[in-house]
């Protein structure tokens, strides 16, 4: 088993054979789903710089924490 520890701040390293096994490096994207008692890391998605994909991001005025509620409908 692979170990870590966590921060005064809530933060941690992410250990080199973890790192390997999901194929990441500096400035990519973890995705964390909670499962009960666990949490599963997998790579996140890149994120897609065509304006098509997602029309709206740049009305930055709907780029608050409220209106984030509607992107997962």
């Amino acid at each position: 088993m692979i170990h870590s520890r966590l921060s005064s701040k809530a933060q941690t390293t992410i250990p080199r054979a973890v790192r390997a096994a999901l194929g990441v490096k500096e400035g990519d994207r973890l995705a964390y789903q909670i499962d009960g008692d666990r949490v599963i890391v997998t790579r996140a998605a890149p994120v897609s710089a065509d304006p098509f994909d997602n029309p709206f991001a740049m009305f930055t005025e709907w780029a608050d924490e409220l209106d984030s509620v509607y992107d997962d409908l």
